[in-house]
């Protein structure tokens, strides 16, 4: 089943929300402001993507802890703070993507379908 990971605020999560709806192409939605991934989700997200992509270097969330100026581990960052993540993250098994990726989707959307 495919899974969108994300956050109601964010437009970019409800445009991937809407693909797969308008598709009726069913997914589970993780809204991450109530429930973040676990450990073993992020350690995939990392995997396949690297893990300084799964931070949103563009957020409040981000300048407001002053992470720009500062080494740190990422993983454990949003595991602190899934508010850091770039969303949406979309997922299919071991396949992942996150932010805008319309390409990702249609693929993920036939895959899924089937």
């Amino acid at each position: 089943m495919i899974q969108i990971y994300g956050r109601r605020k964010c437009a970019d999560t409800r445009k991937a929300e809407r693909f797969f709806r308008e598709r009726r192409v069913p997914y589970q939605y993780v809204d991450i402001d109530l429930k973040g991934p676990g450990a073993r989700e992020l350690e995939l997200f990392a995997s396949v993507l690297g893990a300084d992509e799964l931070i949103d270097t563009e957020s409040k969330r981000y300048r407001s802890r002053g992470l720009a100026y500062m080494e740190f581990d990422a993983v454990s960052e949003i595991a602190e703070d899934p508010a850091l993540l770039r969303t949406p993250i979309v997922r299919l098994g071991r396949e992942v993507s996150n932010g805008p990726d319309t390409g990702f989707w249609e693929r993920v959307a036939r895959e899924g379908a089937e």
